[in-house]
């Protein structure tokens, strides 16, 4: 167990060190000069000397590779840089907005592993029945349906047709009581939920198709077991480990996939802070931001393949 753990670690180190790469090289390929972003208006009448002076400061003029490690550096010491647009350090920004981030994906997953389980286990049990036929085309369309569209239609029915709930923000003006929060956070809640409860409803009934005709499912049946004992005690504790796994991957499809969600409801998180820094052009933020994002999704896929393996010790022995 302590081998495959390392194994996974070192992995999960070096995936990361490929993320920021990769991106750091894309947001230096792009056209134009840094410096447009930084002073704005003032570039034109700014000197040549100048120019190469600040650039000189901010480590501009050196090669990629230096620029690279000198940035990775500084993130290993805790240190994420300065936004050139909001002259203020990054880190600080990152922890508040990654609260708000974490706060809506929760509320999401919460909302999508117990439906998409219950809807999973209901529709492989009862296969090819009249319910398994609606759970398998509603999770087809909630798989598909665009979460900008999705949030767009919320947007339109509840917030402006029927003025049940807020349509973007955090909190209402002079509001700032959990009453508040909440009815703030059910639209964009449903709206990142829904194909996440998809992808679990669809990977649980999958799983239960699989383990319903097994052997001993057939031996506790002829055994006098009532069927929900069947379902919950046999079928579904061996359906476990593969529900766990797809449970864990939404979690980090939840904090990735919710840059979208966030532009539509203006939800002040982390997604809504990068779209903003690539519009603005903010590379050290958008830099700073891609890295806490990759390396929130890569630390929980990391935790679920350690509790994978705990479960099935056939993982961790390859086999």
């Amino acid at each position: 167990m302590g081998r495959f753990v390392v194994g996974r670690f070192l992995q999960m180190i070096l995936v990361l060190v490929a993320i920021t790469a990769i991106v750091f090289l894309m947001l230096h390929a792009a056209p134009g000069d840094p410096l447009t972003t930084i002073l704005g208006t003032k570039y034109g009448r700014v000197s040549e000397e100048t120019r190469q002076e600040l650039r000189h400061n901010l480590g501009l003029d050196r090669s990629l590779p230096v620029q690279y490690v000198t940035w990775l550096g500084n993130v290993l010491r805790g240190d994420l840089g300065r936004s050139p647009i909001l002259r203020q350090e990054i880190g600080p920004i990152l922890k508040e907005r990654l609260g708000a981030t974490a706060l809506l994906a929760v509320s999401a997953l919460l909302m999508a592993a117990p439906l998409g389980v219950l809807a999973g286990v209901l529709s492989g049990v009862r296969r090819n029945s009249a319910g398994d036929r609606l759970v398998s085309a509603t999770a087809t369309v909630g798989i598909c349906v665009p979460a900008f569209f999705l949030g767009q239609v919320l947007i339109v029915v509840f917030a402006v047709r029927l003025r049940l709930l807020p349509a973007a923000g955090m909190h209402s003006v002079g509001e700032s009581n959990i009453l508040d929060l909440v009815r703030h956070m059910i639209l964009p809640a449903i709206c990142l939920s829904a194909p996440a409860a998809a992808v679990i409803a669809r990977m649980t009934r999958s799983s239960m198709v699989d383990v319903m005709s097994q052997g001993y499912v057939t031996t506790a049946r002829a055994k006098g077991l009532a069927e929900s004992a069947v379902t919950w005690r046999h079928a579904f504790r061996n359906a476990l480990v593969s529900v766990i796994t797809v449970v864990g991957l939404e979690i980090g499809f939840l904090l990735g996939g919710s840059v979208l969600v966030e532009v539509v409801f203006s939800w002040p998180g982390i997604g809504y802070l990068m779209w903003d820094a690539v519009l603005r052009r903010d590379f050290p933020m958008v830099q700073a931001a891609v890295l806490v994002v990759a390396a929130s999704y890569v630390l929980i896929n990391f935790f679920v393949d350690v509790l994978y393996a705990y479960i099935d010790p056939r993982i961790r022995l390859g086999r």
